[in-house]
């Protein structure tokens, strides 16, 4: 069994992890870190201290009615994807932890291709 990082848990949520095929498992916030620990294997855990957290980038999607996904951006190991059944709940919780600065929506649809018809145009 993985050993925790957190010392106490603010929230614990069932989650899905989008590292290569869709992993189910559970969330778990607490004072030191971002957690997501698989149901079927144990071997399969994600653990994200806070001083190691960049961004947190957030899909929204009908001006913040619905948050599809989520994903951790680190300073070091790249971008983790997440979505949960109540993101706007666990994005309030790591809110405690990262400064709201870097907090960020993702790029809509329409954005994407208007900034690569501009590069285009630019060319």
């Amino acid at each position: 069994m993985v050993q925790s990082i957190n010392t106490k848990i603010d929230l614990t949520i069932d989650a899905t992890s989008y590292l290569g095929i869709a992993d189910y498992g559970k969330i778990m916030i607490g004072d030191q870190g971002f957690e997501f620990f698989n149901d079927r294997d144990t071997r399969k855990f994600v653990q994200i201290p806070w001083e190691e957290v960049d961004y947190v980038v957030a899909s929204v999607v009908f001006k913040g009615k619905w948050i599809p996904r989520y994903a951790i951006q680190t300073k070091k190991n790249g971008t983790y994807s997440f979505a949960s059944k109540e993101p706007k709940k666990v994005l309030r919780a790591i809110r405690e932890y990262v400064d709201p600065s870097h907090m960020v929506q993702s790029l809509s649809f329409f954005d994407v291709i208007k900034r690569g018809v501009k590069n285009k145009l630019h060319k």
